[in-house]
């Protein structure tokens, strides 16, 4: 009896679920910064390359950044991988807190599955494709600095995602399923202000100091708050202050996050921000400049395709875990107290999730979950994506009920089996779906009809000025090269 072309790509998945783990846990461990992926794009780009991909490094002007593409003609799928780690959440594969080295980088969002399940994902549709003689072309996407919203905002500027029919990617959850939180828009800069040095002590006169110029700036976005929407964020932090106290300081910068839940709102309160800064400029008598580092849109999730993925959840199976994996989850829980869990369930949207006090691990598989036009206020580079080509992530659990965003808990998960089988059951519903796509034009047409109606009379313009490059030099720290 012959393999469905579905069975075939879940087949592989699973004969080569070895490797596969072996490669998640290599990206967990590089834990590499934004733009300095270097470790983590070299694997992935060439494990494709080995299965028989193009691939096209450097793309949008950012050396991590890669296109890996087989097949050819219509339809044309895109599978997202997201490359980069998260500052100072270095943690090791145990339920307490002990990092491989304070202050390093760790997968605490974590994308070590995120590209990890692109790349075997891609590989198998691709050998059932060859087996069964499906036509199209699929495009794995290595995604560099996602943490700081550069990568997908860059290379969907430069065309790196034209021509795509539908895309999709797999972010590590605590639940399973498609979240349709619409999230925020952002725009993300650094304030830099130039005064004068001079003895703190003996001529404080004489000198013009660039952090009372940045302090005035954060305390007039401070009182900016109470005069804009609520669902409004703008957060910052101080990057340079001074060196000593008893020099006045010639240089300070801050580093700033505008997010609010449409674009339009977004430029508006950047806007009012900017005029903030010219006038702590006047105040302090000094000068200031602005740089732009990336913006993004809020999301944009196609129904269609989010069901479709779930109905691939359900066809694969949630993942069995052993008792040593809830024994693990349930000692790691002890450290997230009760209230901040119950806290976080009801702000989920999760239906029912009263019901998840006291789980460890949630393998149930939800229906989309969540309001298309309401925001929990994150933002991601995927909603540029969004607003190209019918594009979700799917969510699979990899963190314990509870665990904050962000955190070493979710580091350390997915540094063990929890996180393993978030990879590989993540990778057979993406192979799934791409190839229902590929096999089935109606699912297609639905999924397209729906991008249609939703983006009548939108025109994308990227937040990205023409000739803005991307910010290489974002992080003064250094990965670590261990």
């Amino acid at each position: 009896m012959s393999r469905t072309v579905k069975q075939v790509a879940f087949d592989w998945i699973s004969q080569n679920e070895k490797k596969i783990i072996e490669t998640d846990d290599a990206v967990w461990r590089y834990a590499e910064l934004g733009l300095q992926e270097f470790k983590t794009s070299k694997l992935c780009s060439e494990t494709l390359e080995q299965n028989g991909f193009r691939v096209e490094r450097g793309v949008a002007g950012m050396p991590t950044a890669f296109v890996a593409s087989f097949g050819q003609g219509k339809p044309v799928i895109g599978i997202m991988g997201e490359l980069d780690a998260l500052a100072s959440l270095s943690q090791k594969a145990l339920p307490r807190k002990e990092p491989f080295e304070e202050g390093a980088p760790g997968h605490g969002c974590g994308h070590n599955a995120y590209a990890t399940s692109a790349v075997a994902a891609g590989i198998a549709v691709k050998v059932a494709a060859e087996e069964t003689g499906i036509q199209g072309t699929v495009k794995v996407f290595g995604c560099p600095a996602e943490e700081t919203l550069v990568g997908k905002i860059f290379m969907v500027r430069d065309g790196c995602f034209n021509g795509l029919d539908a895309c999709i990617g797999n972010h590590t959850s605590s639940a399973n399923g498609v979240d349709l939180d619409a999230g925020t828009a952002m725009n993300s800069f650094k304030a830099e202000f130039f005064g004068r040095a001079s003895h703190a002590g003996a001529s404080p006169e004489r000198g013009r100091s660039a952090l009372d110029a940045a302090e005035l700036m954060n305390i007039g976005v401070n009182y900016l708050r109470e005069h804009i929407i609520q669902e409004a964020r703008i957060h910052y932090v101080v990057e340079n202050g001074g060196v000593q106290p008893n020099v006045v300081p010639p240089y300070a910068r801050s580093w700033y996050y505008v997010r609010a839940p449409l674009r339009e709102t977004v430029e508006q309160i950047y806007g009012r921000v900017l005029k903030i800064a010219g006038a702590a400029d006047e105040m302090a008598e000094t000068t200031h400049k602005i740089t732009f580092l990336t913006g993004c849109y809020q999301k944009l999730n196609n129904i269609a395709l989010s069901k479709l993925a779930v109905r691939n959840m359900r066809e694969v199976g949630a993942p069995n875990y052993t008792e040593e994996e809830y024994a693990f989850a349930r000692e790691l829980g002890k450290s997230i107290p009760r209230e901040e869990k119950s806290s976080g369930l009801r702000t989920s949207g999760l239906p029912n999730w009263e019901e998840l006090i006291d789980v460890d691990i949630n393998d149930r598989i939800y229906d989309p979950w969540g309001d298309p036009k309401s925001s929990k206020g994150g933002s991601t580079d995927v909603s540029d994506v969004m607003w190209n080509t019918p594009t979700i992530q799917i969510r699979t659990a990899g963190f314990i009920v509870g665990a904050p965003g962000h955190s070493w808990q979710n580091a350390a998960t997915m540094g063990m089996g929890i996180g393993h089988k978030s990879v590989i059951f993540g990778s057979k519903t993406i192979a799934g779906t791409v190839l229902d796509i590929l096999t089935n034009p109606e699912a297609l047409k639905e999924i397209q009809e729906e991008f249609r109606d939703s983006t009548k009379g939108f025109t994308y313009r990227s937040p990205l000025p023409a000739d803005l490059k991307p910010p290489l030099t974002q992080f003064e720290i250094k990965a670590r090269t261990a």
